[in-house]
């Protein structure tokens, strides 16, 4: 009777513990997860009280394309007047005094060594900073005065190192204009000559691309960008350094595509391989955020000056590889 008894209380005291010990271990992954919601929630009350700093202004409109409805395309006009900006994590960056104006449908390129302002330009061109003195319109428009989704809906872009969604071919290029009806993207598909592509894939248009489109080579990845800009049909269209990550071979096969996509449209072009830009209408060579040289390839070659050194350089680096 005395073993028994000892045993029953064992038992009891063993299931006590065990029902006590359970709420206190949920007690403890409660707590964890409370304190991590306080954080979370503090994190995200100091995200809610940030403010962009570029803003609409209260009596912002919509751009207003002065070709918009011609049934031949030709661009819009862009205009730098005396245009400073400098940023603000890194002063010494920036451009300074600058002036230039792209006609509608031309193409305007800007070269120059790293640094001196090149990719500024189109940062500024989409208002992703405003300017700190000067003006920039578009069609005689000042982008400070008009909404920021009517400018950049304007403008598509072809980067250097391309973005894509770990998705399909389908969805990748429809992102130029989400909905967009098939027959549109296979024109878009077909004029940035990567339709022969997709249908030689065996899943064609539903094959997946991969995390930032690994399964598909570079010029590929360009080409897709370039779809993707076709379909958005803006009428400004920028790139930046489209080719320069390329090889020479599948340059030149991207290359066409970008002469598709300029047709008719008006280019800002920032340029790491000068032949890529020998038929653009104007060249800007900037240097510390200043245009220190201006003009057609062939007149800044008989200059002799900043494009002609940077010319000569590509030329003999081509021919000693």
């Amino acid at each position: 009777t005395t073993t028994t008894t000892k045993i029953g209380d064992f038992v009891s005291v063993n299931a006590y513990l065990l029902q006590l010990y359970a709420p206190l271990s949920f007690l403890g992954s409660i707590y964890s997860t409370v304190v991590q919601a306080f954080v979370d929630m503090g994190n995200l009350s100091d995200l809610l009280v940030v403010s962009p700093d570029v803003k609409d202004a209260p009596s912002a409109t919509p751009l207003r394309l002065v070709n918009k409805g011609s049934k031949v395309k030709r661009g819009a006009k862009i205009e730098f007047r005396d245009v400073s900006f400098h940023y603000p994590s890194q002063p010494t960056k920036g451009v300074d005094r600058l002036s230039f104006v792209v006609e509608a449908g031309t193409t305007t390129a800007f070269v120059g060594p790293t640094g001196a302002g090149k990719s500024t330009v189109s940062r500024l061109l989409f208002r992703f900073y405003d300017v700190d003195a000067g003006q920039i319109l578009v069609d005689g428009q000042d982008i400070s005065r008009i909404t920021q989704k009517s400018l950049r809906g304007a403008i598509g872009v072809v980067p250097q190192d391309t973005v894509l969604f770990n998705a399909s071919l389908r969805e990748n290029i429809e992102y130029g204009r989400i909905g967009a009806p098939h027959a549109l993207l296979e024109g878009a598909a077909r004029s940035a000559q990567v339709l022969d592509f997709i249908h030689s894939l065996e899943d064609g248009w539903d094959t997946t691309v991969g995390e930032r489109g690994l399964k598909i080579s570079g010029g590929e990845k360009q080409r897709v960008a370039i779809a993707r800009c076709l379909l958005k049909d803006p009428p400004i269209v920028a790139l930046d350094e489209a080719t320069s990550a390329l090889d020479s071979q599948t340059e030149v096969a991207v290359q066409e595509a970008l002469n598709e996509l300029g047709r008719g449209r008006t280019q800002v072009v920032i340029a790491h391989r000068l032949s890529t830009i020998m038929n653009a209408d104007q060249i800007c060579v900037l240097d510390a955020g200043k245009i220190v040289e201006r003009g057609t390839h062939q007149e800044l070659l008989g200059k002799g000056g900043v494009y002609f050194g940077l010319w000569n350089a590509q030329q003999e680096k081509q021919n000693s590889s």
